[in-house]
């Protein structure tokens, strides 16, 4: 990508329309550190009409009315269309935030295609309506679209979590206002264009680029009946504050800090193999990430060592380049903060087994390699506090009941992993650890099951019929004794 992108409008209400203010977004690449593209900056007056726009299509509109499947329908457009322009959403991804490409295909674009796949199976079957025999007569129970959605969606897998938010939204019947971050805002134009071929009615969806001012006024707007967080475990606290002016309901996916348990009977190559595209992912910028890495004292050489030599063989540089297996962070500001952290670390006391730096081979852009700390205590603030980058966390334990006390001393609880080579064990281990979502020689998040996180990692979940069930409020009508349905 080396042309400029530039987007003069505003998405409201299902058009591409002026926007009220003449604020600008500049879209800065991480890489070259130069302006690739320009987009209205949204005001609050633009979310005025945006959540003006939604009230009317939820309070009047077509859309809460029609049957599931006539929503099916429609999102099944959106989601063949965005099947068809992965590719161009993998690119503008990687041009803003510094993913590398040859991960952005599959964790950028193809997971968020997956997200709206699924969530398309979820409400084929979902229960929308029961009728169960109460205490006092038999009872009808129904499950209803609860309004207008706030979804506040991350720089680091923009489209993935807008997908988490929106699929479930939209085929529940609420109407929504997708609010994108000002790093990655290029990539919601492509989406933006999909919905207004797709069909929806007008006033179902707005998208609004915009700073954290803005989505304050967002989630603290009083037509707003539920709002979609994904972001830090801070900025979450600041949302269900001022969401809850309103009594306002809160979904949020917050940070984490997950360990993977790597116990002494466990194949260390295939463990290598499954952590650390999973530790580094997205350079180190996701809530998953497997950011500590918990190692028997037995082996505890061999496995630093390895995993030394694994990290410090990925390849840095141009997220274009399909060659690329680690790419820059989205800003100065996320680059000085690992480099940071690296100098904390080793005043802490811990080693540095490979990295440290920003790495030679990079003139320019907000690089920091890959580095991986050993003789780490988990007391550490390294081992404590979400970095988000590129630094990895080597702690020894003593024994399986150590390893497990030391997964679970964390104030997140949102993924986690155990390689070994019982699978029973490894299950029982993940039976124990206190984590919203967990991996038994393997690393997967699958958008069925429910997605979420213990703790300061969040509330509510995602994914699956518990993530769908989010989106409903919940109507008991009692019925008179002996009804019977005609």
């Amino acid at each position: 990508m080396t042309e400029r992108v530039e987007h003069g409008k505003l998405f409201i209400g299902g058009e591409f329309t002026d926007p009220l203010s003449t604020g600008v977004i500049e879209v800065i690449s991480p890489h070259t550190e130069q302006v690739i593209g320009r987009v209205p900056h949204a005001s609050e007056g633009d979310v005025d009409r945006a959540v003006a726009a939604a009230r009317r299509a939820f309070d009047e509109g077509p859309w809460p009315r029609m049957t599931p499947d006539e929503r099916i329908a429609v999102i099944t457009r959106i989601k063949d269309a965005f099947a068809v322009r992965h590719e161009q959403f993998a690119r503008l991804i990687s041009a803003q935030n510094g993913t590398p490409y040859s991960s952005s295909v599959m964790v950028q674009a193809l997971a968020a295609m997956m997200v709206w796949d699924s969530a398309i199976t979820v409400a084929r079957t979902f229960p929308y309506e029961e009728r169960r025999d109460g205490v006092l007569g038999p009872l009808l129970v129904r499950r209803e679209p609860v309004g207008v959605v706030a979804a506040v969606v991350p720089w680091n897998v923009p489209q993935f979590t807008a997908a988490a938010k929106l699929a479930p939204a939209l085929l529940a019947g609420c109407t929504a206002v997708l609010k994108v971050s000002p790093e990655t805002p290029l990539d919601a134009y492509v989406l933006a264009e999909i919905v207004a071929e797709a069909g929806l009615p007008p006033g179902v969806l707005s998208i609004l680029p915009a700073d954290r001012e803005v989505s304050e006024y967002l989630v603290g707007h009083s037509d707003v009946d539920k709002v979609s967080f994904t972001g830090s475990v801070a900025a979450g606290r600041r949302v269900m504050e001022v969401a809850s002016r309103h009594l306002t309901r809160v979904t949020l996916e917050l940070g984490g800090k997950s360990a993977a348990v790597i116990l002494p009977d466990a194949d260390l190559e295939a463990a290598v193999a499954g952590i650390v595209p999973f530790a580094w992912m997205i350079n180190g910028q996701a809530c998953v990430a497997q950011t500590r890495i918990l190692a028997p004292r037995s082996r505890y050489d061999e496995i630093a060592e390895a995993f030394a030599a694994a990290a410090g063989a990925l390849r840095v540089g141009d997220p274009l380049d399909p060659a690329t297996e680690l790419g820059p962070l989205v800003a100065r500001r996320q680059q000085q903060r690992s480099l940071d952290y690296i100098r904390l670390g080793q005043d802490e006391g811990a080693k540095i087994l490979t990295g440290g730096s920003r790495p030679a081979s990079q003139e320019r852009g907000w690089y920091v390699e890959p580095t991986l700390f050993g003789s780490v205590d988990n007391s550490m603030r390294i081992a404590r506090e979400e970095i988000f980058g590129p630094v990895i966390c080597l702690i020894p334990y003593a024994d399986e009941a150590e390893a497990i006390r030391i997964a679970d001393d964390s104030p997140y609880g949102l993924s986690g992993s155990v390689w070994t080579a019982d699978t029973e064990r490894g299950i029982e281990v993940a039976r124990r650890v206190r984590t919203g979502t967990y991996s038994v020689n393997t690393f997967s998040l699958d958008m069925l099951g429910p997605f979420g996180g213990y703790k300061d990692s969040g509330l509510g979940r995602e994914f699956g019929p518990e993530g769908y069930g989010e989106f409903f409020e919940h109507k008991m009508i009692h019925l008179p004794a002996g009804y019977r349905e005609a």
